[in-house]
């Protein structure tokens, strides 16, 4: 398993797998053709029939532009390859004809798989990729995740972490602040500032929730209008694991390097669903974004509170459960509706599910890796008109 920086990558939105992965695609490919005169990508699957939305076509504009040769982009919706729906083919071109080529994929969280590579390039890190298998070797030596987490990454990561933690705050500031409309033509009206002035209003559990979804908000409405951000483990949900820990911080008075743990904690879980399952949207559903940035934020909550291992492992299992099926559908392809909301309703969700976990001793049936092989599963079966291809669900044009 690789490192957790897979999980937490820095950059704009507003999505991981439509604007990250074909922009590091189109540098990559551009830096090793300089001697093409022009480039043509062709775009299959769910990046051409949601890819003006999300911007796929201004990330890869903007890397060609920087050399100086024309650029052509063929939509082509219709062809799904099988590797992943988010299939592009770069051509270099001289003289009109294709000198070099190359095929890729946008796998989810900013990543990228060529074609001839069918395992996600990278150094292993980890020596194991199952939660019960990490969970006994914490059992073992009387450790906890984030332990697990420094052991194989090093101390190193700690540098990388305070990093992630501090875009991640810096996005919910501007969030907080900024009003207006995001851009995209569906007249979506920021919420966050309002929502945090009228959290402010109530008293105990009323302004507690109110906060949260506040936060969610700021880093969701960010992200919709291109701002930085950090993916956890996306750009489409990359609000959730922010607001829950921002939230704690400034409520429980938490100190910044037990929240840097939370982090390392959350890391930990998303890279295992990312490795045993996925966490693209066009290829499993909103499950694998809102859902395990749930589970990330429902283990860090519960590490933050000292739960036990079999407690956070229970915390994160709950969250990413009660989120199967759940169809990725963004109206006009756009990381608004339902997205935004779905990014305040995971954090609130997020911190029930610390709740239920903490009151319990840890012990339950149901096991996170199941739950990731479940959710793996029931992406599979999933109609590919619910997996971001703004075909079905609320993005279904009767509804736009």
């Amino acid at each position: 398993m690789e490192t957790i920086k897979t999980i937490f990558k820095i950059g704009n939105g507003p999505s991981s797998s439509h604007t990250m992965g074909p922009k590091k695609a189109a540098e990559i490919f551009a830096g090793r053709t300089p001697e093409a005169e022009s480039y043509r990508v062709t775009l299959y699957g769910s990046l051409a029939a949601t890819g003006r939305g999300h911007l796929t076509d201004r990330a890869i504009e903007k890397v060609i532009e920087g050399t100086g040769r024309p650029l052509e982009i063929v939509w082509r919706p219709e062809v799904v390859k099988d590797f992943h729906t988010n299939g592009m083919l770069f051509e270099a071109l001289v003289d009109g004809v294709p000198k070099e080529e190359w095929t890729v994929y946008s796998i989810g969280g900013g990543n990228i798989v060529a074609e001839d590579m069918p395992v996600a390039p990278g150094q292993k890190v980890y020596d194991m990729q199952h939660i019960a298998d990490i969970q006994k070797w914490c059992g073992r030596n009387g450790s906890s995740f984030w332990e697990y987490v420094e052991k194989c990454e090093g101390p190193q990561i700690w540098d990388y972490i305070k990093e992630v933690w501090e875009v991640m705050k810096e996005s919910i500031h501007r969030g907080i602040e900024a009003e207006g409309i995001l851009p995209g033509g569906l007249g979506v009206r920021r919420k966050a500032s309002d929502y945090l002035i009228r959290a402010k209003g109530y008293s105990s559990t009323m302004k507690s929730r109110g906060m949260v979804i506040a936060y969610a908000l700021a880093v969701a409405e960010e992200n919709a209008a291109g701002g930085k951000i950090v993916t956890a483990p996306t750009c489409g949900s990359s609000g959730i694991l922010p607001a829950v820990l921002y939230h704690l911080m400034l409520s429980r008075d938490f100190r910044e390097t037990r929240i840097m743990k939370a982090i390392a904690t959350a890391g930990l879980f998303g890279n295992v669903t990312r490795t045993n399952a996925s966490i693209s949207g066009a290829e499993v559903g909103c499950q694998g974004e809102v859902g395990v940035a749930c589970a990330m934020a429902a283990a860090a909550a519960c590490q933050l509170f000292g739960g036990s291992p079999a407690q956070i492992e229970y915390a994160a299992e709950m969250a990413l459960e009660h989120h199967l099926g759940l169809t990725c559908d963004p109206v006009c392809g756009l990381v608004q509706i339902p997205c935004i909301e779905r990014n305040a309703f995971g954090a609130a969700r997020a911190l029930d599910a610390n709740t239920y976990a903490t009151f319990s001793d840890g012990s339950h049936r149901v096991s996170f890796d199941r739950v990731v092989e479940v959710m793996r599963q029931t992406g599979h079966d999933i109609p590919s008109l619910y997996k971001e291809t703004g075909e079905g669900g609320l993005a279904a044009k009767s509804l736009i």
